[in-house]
């Protein structure tokens, strides 16, 4: 695996690492999601800018490995712009498994819990986020999530002793594997409806102009 590193994003005690999984194909949207724009900016740099980054120790986004000079894109440039490191994923055929597995593999030294994002909720709030890290920190043994109407969405943070289950996942299975294990280890911070929702094709990424 390959990374390619910048600064970090500083942060406060109790560490708190931050993963942007991003390396997905895209293939119900039909072309590349990142790039996609609403509100003026792209799917990716709404990501970059719901994270509060004085909230975080380390920061980094898992993008798709292409290969030799495809690799180098704007994304790279948009990404140090806000402080993420870059994670070059080339098992993406694997599923999500493989892109929480770098993420987690990445900053689990570095933090005592990590928040998994991913870029395709265009609507989530920059404030919601930050919430949702004083939820976990005010238990810092749970896993805490956002959600609407007690639905649970994402972002998730997952303590440290929930990092050996992460990094066991396999395939098309993400962290919702190990909520499963452990409901009773889960909180929830209320959000609008909105905020959670993905922009899994063009249709729904028009349909998300109302809420700006």
């Amino acid at each position: 695996m390959r990374y390619l590193r910048h600064s970090p994003v500083s942060g406060p005690a109790l560490p708190i690492g931050c993963a942007i999984l991003a390396a997905g194909f895209s293939r119900r949207f039909g072309e590349d999601k990142l790039s996609a724009v609403i509100g003026g900016q792209t799917l990716l740099e709404r990501a970059f800018q719901a994270v509060p980054a004085e909230e975080f120790s380390a920061a980094a986004v898992v993008l798709p490995d292409r290969g030799g000079a495809e690799n180098a894109s704007p994304l790279d440039g948009l990404a140090a712009r806000y402080g993420f490191s870059v994670l070059r994923n080339p098992n993406r055929l694997q599923g999500i498994s493989a892109s929480v597995r770098l993420g987690t593999e990445y900053l689990m030294d570095r933090c005592d819990a990590i928040a998994y994002l991913t870029a395709d909720q265009p609507l989530l709030r920059r404030e919601s986020v930050g919430k949702l890290l004083d939820l976990w920190r005010a238990n810092p043994g749970k896993i805490a999530a956002l959600a609407h109407d007690g639905v649970r969405g994402n972002p998730c943070v997952f303590p440290a002793k929930f990092f050996p289950e992460l990094l066991a996942l396999e395939g098309d299975r993400g962290g919702s594997a190990v909520i499963r294990r452990h409901p009773s280890d889960l909180i929830l911070l209320e959000v609008p409806a909105e905020e959670l929702l993905d922009a899994d094709t063009p249709e729904a990424l028009e349909q998300m102009q109302q809420y700006l």
